[in-house]
């Protein structure tokens, strides 16, 4: 049985142990998953990737047809080379034909993509059980291993960073790993010439203009303002911010909340858990968190951060309707704090 944590994932992808069986990486993080198996991908295309074939498949299109797995499996490739076929949207709907497969792949690497999994699911508890199989937990960036991957991003490409380049840029993100990794992309591109970035430099180029709106969002659904959320979601929307990207936002700035919520139940005031802080919130919103540290319990801070995963999960499902989503559950979260 092989179930790696969370930590071990990026020394596993560094070195594969397996070239061929089921591989699951699976958790809240998309964007992390994505990546997890975009990264196992090219390490099993080995030296030369133009000569392996890769198959594509979406989840719901093989739970209507579950035996379309085994077959792609089966087939041999016409101009030989190593096979592997990459699952969006995993789901235990899989579990049949990838039993049939999950002793004798036949040199067949199977990368599946998943949401986050319980230790129950079936789907997991095969992949986990098999021999040749490998799950890879994909969970969110803290702040630490967040602000390290920004550094060394930016002293790889030999980018001088001002001191509050990286707060500034880790306030504006969640931690959706693909977002970050976009962000971080365009912002190197940016600065590739003059070797320098500045806190604007950030705000320019990763706010999409909507950097002023963000902030009243994050106090206004955890402040129980419904009049103030809704203005500041019409300018954040209006100028192009991802809603994806600020229901992630949200899910950081309430787990936030709920680790300062630890501190100041084991006795400390909110000023001085938020003076504690570092980096520091921004002055003109310390009056604004320390509100939201009284209105909210630690039990209702777990109900907020379950439903803004599930938004965020609905998002990533349905993209055509993550303006809705992102209106209802802040919305939702809103009147939880209005009637503390």
């Amino acid at each position: 049985m092989t179930a790696l944590k969370a930590h071990e994932v990026a020394r596993y992808l560094a070195r594969p142990d397996l070239s061929e069986g089921i591989f699951l990486a699976y958790g809240p993080d998309g964007g992390l998953v994505r990546e997890t198996a975009q990264r196992l991908i090219r390490h099993l295309s080995g030296d030369d990737p133009a000569s392996t074939n890769v198959t594509i498949f979406d989840g719901p299109e093989l739970a209507s047809d579950p035996s379309q797995l085994v077959l792609e499996a089966r087939s041999v490739s016409l101009f030989g080379g190593k096979r592997i076929i990459r699952v969006r949207n995993a789901t235990k709907a899989l579990v049949m034909p990838l039993t049939e497969l999950r002793d004798d792949p036949g040199g067949t690497a199977i990368v599946l993509e998943a949401d986050n999994l319980t230790p129950r699911d079936a789907l997991r508890s095969l992949v986990e059980a098999a021999k040749l199989g490998r799950a890879l937990p994909c969970y969110p960036d803290s702040d630490e291993t967040l602000m390290a991957l920004m550094r060394e991003t930016f002293n790889q490409a030999g980018i001088r960073t001002d001191s509050d380049v990286v707060p500034t840029l880790r306030e504006i993100l969640g931690n959706d790993r693909e977002v970050t990794r976009r962000e971080l992309e365009k912002l190197t591109l940016y600065a590739a010439a003059s070797k320098v970035l500045t806190r604007e430099d950030v705000l320019l180029l990763c706010a999409d203009n909507g950097a002023l709106a963000i902030d009243a969002i994050l106090d206004a659904t955890g402040g129980g303002h419904a009049e103030k959320l809704e203005l500041a979601l019409n300018r954040a929307l209006a100028a192009n911010v991802n809603p994806q990207q600020l229901l992630a936002m949200l899910t950081n700035h309430f787990a936030n909340l709920r680790r300062w919520r630890t501190e100041v139940d084991s006795g400390k005031t909110a000023r001085a858990v938020l003076d504690g802080q570092r980096p520091k919130p921004h002055f003109s919103r310390v009056g604004a968190l320390e509100q939201q540290l009284r209105l909210w319990t630690d039990p209702a801070l777990a109900q907020a951060i379950e439903r803004l995963l599930q938004g965020v999960s609905d998002s990533r499902r349905k993209p055509a309707l993550a303006d809705a989503i992102l209106r209802r559950t802040t919305l939702a979260l809103c009147i939880m704090a209005a009637t503390h």
